[in-house]
């Protein structure tokens, strides 16, 4: 297996005056869940803010009520796994300080897939961090221009265009990227958007350690005037990437629309937090969602 390997050494904190001021992984300072939830109430838009949660061990959700951001410090560093909207970037670079870090502290930037709610601030994250941009080949050309491929269900619809920004590393399907102790593994699932991507690591708290899955959306959501049955192919390849979700080492899923795998009714203890299943769940959903769409274009022929 291929490994992308980053090493950076980081000062430890110093002043607060000081330009980069990472501290060991823990602690961090990220909110109460109560704030989270009285700032989110009534709210799930794309770019309503929202303050930093702690979900697990080294594993905080620095997004807004309705997309989840996710950054994983490490011993050398800090990744981020997606960037909300353009609007949000500032809220975004706001909960990183909240944490105790320096922006210039993230060292990795990635993507779960190439839409403006998920990757529309990830120009100003680039700039603001100084971070490296690691994406796969499919995320690419969309990450660099600002705007899904021909090949997306939804090019032409309702997303908007976005800041594109320069990919500075491109990646395959089952690559490690490594940044000091953190090993993420990227696992291409195409469907939802072509360049749909989930990531695997594994976190540990003391010596409870879960195996941690960031499970790209599996919902077919299309434009108006496009049929999934018109595009074999795409399905079949739909379908492979259900199962390669459905396969994941899983016990504590966390998705890029936080309502769809229920993170933060899990995280206030009305659902459990980890589960054995909950890569397999997630993935049945989108089974059922992708058949029920193909049932209903069966009934309305063009």
């Amino acid at each position: 297996m291929n490994m992308v390997t980053i090493t950076m050494v980081l000062a430890p904190m110093l002043a607060a005056a000081a330009s980069s001021s990472l501290p060991s992984p823990a602690p961090l300072h990220p909110a109460p869940l109560a704030t989270h939830r009285a700032a989110c109430a009534g709210k799930d838009g794309w770019s309503d803010p929202a303050p930093p949660v702690r979900i697990f061990a080294n594993v905080y959700d620095i997004g807004t009520c309705g997309i989840t951001v996710l950054l994983i410090a490490g011993d050398r560093g800090a990744a981020v796994i997606d960037a909300a909207t353009a609007e949000a970037a500032p809220t975004i670079l706001a909960n990183i300080r909240r944490l105790g870090l320096a922006p210039r502290d993230v060292k990795l930037l990635l993507a779960s897939h190439e839409h403006a709610d998920h990757v529309g601030g990830l120009a100003a994250l680039r700039r603001a961090t100084g971070a490296r941009v690691v994406a796969t080949a499919a995320q690419r050309p969309a990450i660099e221009r600002g705007q899904p491929t021909a090949t997306d269900p939804q090019r032409g619809g309702t997303l908007p265009p976005f800041a594109g920004t320069e990919v500075d590393r491109v990646i395959r399907d089952g690559e490690v990227v490594t940044l000091g102790s953190l090993r993420l593994t990227a696992h291409g699932t195409p469907g939802h958007a072509p360049g749909s991507t989930s990531w695997t690591w594994t976190s540990c708290a003391g010596r409870a350690c879960r195996r941690v899955a960031y499970a790209d959306s599996v919902s077919a959501v299309s434009t108006d005037a496009y049929r999934f049955t018109d595009h074999p192919a795409y399905v079949r390849t739909f379908r492979v990437a259900l199962a390669r979700v459905a396969a994941l080492p899983c016990d504590l899923i966390i998705t890029p629309h936080p309502g769809a795998s229920d993170l933060y009714q899990r995280l206030a203890g009305a659902k459990p937090l980890t589960s054995p299943t909950a890569c397999r769940d997630y993935a049945a959903t989108g089974r059922s969602g992708l058949d029920a769409r193909l049932t209903r274009e069966a009934r309305v022929q063009p």
